[in-house]
């Protein structure tokens, strides 16, 4: 019995090892494989700040996107006490309302461009299967015949939005849900749906689900030849996913995972998005494999550098979609979070959120002036930086440094003084150091090992000084 108990002990551990080395490997970051794509990767890492729009049939009545279809019981998904069927047919007769007649595609990429953003995502579907493009898979789309906008010339809302956010030289990206709560192949009409998973056992009915999978194809394939140039496909809905890649992260989510997977056959999608658009960055979220080309904290900034192409996607607001009344962040802080970001590695992706009538409000159009202020002084510090050796030193002080290593960009959010002191630079050299946006002499000396800018008299009145919130100095290290 011994010799059996040490045989299984034995068996056991190698298992165990065995699965934790399996689930280590999948969580490993997979650079992606194609050429073009690596290419892209780059070039969207030198952008580091872009734009994403949360704008649907959620914009109309002002409620967080479109969770209230889903019936878990979250505090976000308020339905404001009706009942959840009554809901449901409110929400999705909102198509008979929602006519956005003030939509000026150009107005918003003209705001973003000068607020110095380089890349758009925008939401061509969310959760609720509302298409705001003119598919051919469904006729619940902002170009249905329900619709009030669907005689717009405009109505083919992605493609104008696109093709105004191209012509300003953005990159172009399409956020796209893989779940559809409208669609009759994920919620089937003949069931209950307890939860955001797709609500039937999809081996008792494979032909159900294989026709929802040729449904996302179709749409992707659509998006992907009738919409011009697309450089990133933003997929949204990490519990649409296959068996193999659900680990702990993902079981401690706030939701039920069905025992059955999940899986829209990306290998498959993948291989027909870049054969119709070459290099395309694919971005399956929290889907850790080859079809996640780089990763989305959502809503959060991580506390250290990552070792992989990253973005956080943050709310102006506290809502993704248009809310009335909007609590918006200051555009100090909002500053102060793309440099911290863009100090850790990452990319940083803001969201604007339209109102029902197609404009964006006076308070956002205000915050983005005012980051592209900042920005037309400061942008050199931000646009194809790295990481340096550390990110920042406390709460004051951020990195980052030029692609070839020449210079050390020093952000200072706040001044505690005459003099800037950085400990992490160490070196023996005399450097020179100046701050953008002013030809004030700026005296730099390393004492007692610690590395101090020494501020010019006429600096130190905020009135003189180049710009506001976040002062930036450039240091000349080769």
């Amino acid at each position: 019995m011994k010799h059996k108990f040490v045989h299984s002990l034995i068996i056991s551990s190698f298992l165990f090892i065995s699965l934790q080395t399996f689930a280590q490997k999948r969580e490993t970051y997979m650079p992606p494989q194609d050429s073009l794509a690596k290419i892209k990767l780059e070039k969207w890492q030198d952008m580091k700040f872009g734009l994403i729009m949360h704008w649907g049939l959620y914009s109309q009545i002002g409620v967080v996107e479109s969770w209230g279809l889903c019936s878990e019981d979250q505090g976000f998904q308020d339905r404001k006490g009706m009942n959840y069927t009554e809901y449901k047919d409110m929400y999705f007769g909102l198509i008979k309302k929602f006519n956005p007649v003030n939509f000026k595609p150009d107005v918003w990429a003209e705001a973003a461009k000068n607020a110095g953003m380089k890349y758009v995502v925008f939401t061509t579907k969310h959760h609720d299967g509302f298409c705001m493009f003119d598919t051919k898979e469904t006729d619940f789309k902002i170009t249905g015949k329900e619709s009030p906008f669907h005689n717009n010339p405009k109505a083919n809302v992605a493609k104008y939005i696109f093709e105004a956010f191209r012509n300003k030289d953005f990159m172009i990206g399409a956020y796209f849900s893989k779940p559809d709560w409208h669609c009759p192949q994920y919620w089937s009409p003949l069931l209950a749906t307890p939860n955001r998973n797709n609500n039937y056992d999809i081996r008792k009915y494979p032909e159900r689900w294989k026709a929802f999978q040729d449904y996302t194809f179709n749409q992707i394939k659509e998006l992907t030849t009738d919409y011009g140039k697309l450089d990133i496909l933003w997929f949204d809905g990490g519990w649409v996913r296959p068996d193999s890649t659900i680990n702990e992260e993902v079981r401690s989510w706030e939701y039920d995972i069905p025992k059955w997977e999940q899986d829209i056959n990306m290998p498959r999608i993948a291989k027909m998005a870049r054969s119709n658009q070459p290099g395309v960055l694919l971005v399956d979220r929290t889907v850790h494999g080859p079809y996640e080309d780089y990763r989305t904290p959502e809503q959060s900034v991580p506390d250290k550098a990552l070792p992989y192409p990253w973005e956080s996607n943050m709310t102006m607001t506290d809502n993704w979609g248009y809310c009335p009344n909007a609590n918006f962040k200051s555009s100090e802080k909002i500053i102060q979070t793309l440099i911290d970001v863009v100090s850790k590695g990452g990319n940083f992706l803001l969201n604007v959120a339209p109102s029902p009538d197609g404009t964006f409000e006076e308070t956002a159009l205000s915050r983005l002036k005012e980051i592209g202020e900042w920005m037309k002084v400061n942008s050199e510090g931000i646009y194809a930086t790295r990481q340096w050796i550390t990110f920042g030193e406390g709460k004051n002080l951020r990195f980052t440094s030029s692609k070839d290593g020449k210079y050390l960009y020093v952000f200072a959010f706040e001044w505690t003084g005459n003099t800037i002191a950085i400990k992490s630079l160490k070196t023996t050299k005399k450097l020179s150091a100046k701050m953008l946006g002013s030809k004030a002499a700026i005296k730099s000396e390393l004492k007692d090992g610690v590395y101090i800018l020494t501020l010019p008299e006429s600096l130190k009145t905020p009135l003189f000084r180049p710009s506001k919130y976040a002062s930036v100095f450039r240091i000349t290290l080769k």
